[in-house]
């Protein structure tokens, strides 16, 4: 007796699990109907798992194919994850799909329009019917159905027959492009060059005339170098170095790399010239404060040593 009632949960959870697995989607109470636009009447006839029916199913340009079933897991109705129609050209393979809109007591429609306007243009130009598939499965252990349920004879008009056999838009690699840029800009011509740089040279004597009537004395140039040699040094040699990045950037150089260049040139110009004009300025107070001293010699330097030397300050300032 123990051994039966142990013996009994065993085989009701075996007969559960082997129910289980040979469940299947199918469908039941299946028609088919093709109702064509302004006509009473039309094909109407009942779909089954096997055999597909007998006959082709015709469509035209205007009918409207429709489709009524209701799936089934096992025996029980319910509603499958994929319901959809195949249609599939048995000479190009071409296929093309059209979902059911199912509910939930596992009633399920699809309506299918003629060709062009849900029907792909290449079907018009099929040899043979369409073949037509059923295919019903969602998640679980249920075996999903697929079977050939019928064919499908798309009659089309024969305008259409010329835009089928045109070659379709495929996207893929193209043919290499060749791109045609503008030159690169280049130097002006020579005889604008040499008009511009005489230009420059005739200035230069202007310039020497102007710095002698203002008292340029250029044998200061020894004391400034030996008063302060690195500041005077680096100013004269960053003004030189800023005229030869000009000449690079007309000749070969293009902004990007006379930029930097010349931005490291200007801060050493900048601080190397602060020093400097302020030796120069140092001289020349200095100087002015002789002038001013009895018996001063005009354009008289005082020796090294700080710049406010008693000597050299006025005499109420002693």
């Amino acid at each position: 007796m123990r051994f039966l009632s142990s013996l009994i949960p065993s085989l009701l959870l075996l007969g559960a699990g082997v129910a289980q697995a040979a469940s299947a989607w199918t469908f039941d109470e299946a028609t088919i109907s093709v109702q064509s636009k302004g006509a009473g009447n039309g094909f109407k006839d009942k779909l089954s798992t096997k055999p597909p029916l007998a006959k082709s199913v015709s469509l035209g340009t205007a009918d409207t194919l429709k489709i009524l079933l209701t799936a089934k897991d096992g025996s029980k109705a319910a509603r499958p994850h994929q319901a959809f129609l195949m249609l599939k050209d048995q000479g190009s393979g071409l296929e093309t799909t059209f979902p059911f809109s199912m509910k939930e007591s596992g009633k399920g429609k699809v309506e299918v329009v003629g060709a062009p306007k849900d029907l792909p243009i290449q079907f018009a130009a099929a040899s043979k019917p369409l073949k037509a598939t059923l295919i019903l499965a969602s998640f679980g252990s249920s075996t999903p159905f697929g079977s050939h349920v019928f064919d499908l004879d798309v009659k089309t008009d024969p305008a259409l027959g010329s835009k089928s056999s045109e070659k379709p838009l495929r996207y893929g690699k193209l043919a290499e492009i060749h791109h045609i840029f503008r030159a690169d800009p280049t130097s002006p011509p020579k005889i604008i060059s040499i008009f511009f740089a005489l230009a420059v040279l005739g200035t230069l004597p202007i310039l020497l005339g102007g710095w002698a009537y203002l008292g340029a004395n250029l044998s200061h140039a020894t004391k400034a170098m030996s008063t302060a040699p690195i500041s005077h040094s680096l100013f004269f040699g960053s003004i030189v170095s800023m005229e030869f990045v000009f000449f690079l950037y007309y000749s070969t150089w293009n902004l990007f790399q006379t930029l930097p260049v010349a931005g490291v040139i200007g801060l050493v110009a900048y601080v190397s010239g602060s020093k400097a004009l302020s030796e120069v300025r140092g001289r020349r107070l200095a100087v002015r404060f002789v002038e001013r001293e009895e018996g001063g010699t005009p354009g008289e330097v005082p020796p090294a040593g700080p710049l406010l030397d008693y000597r050299y300050l006025p005499r109420a300032a002693q």
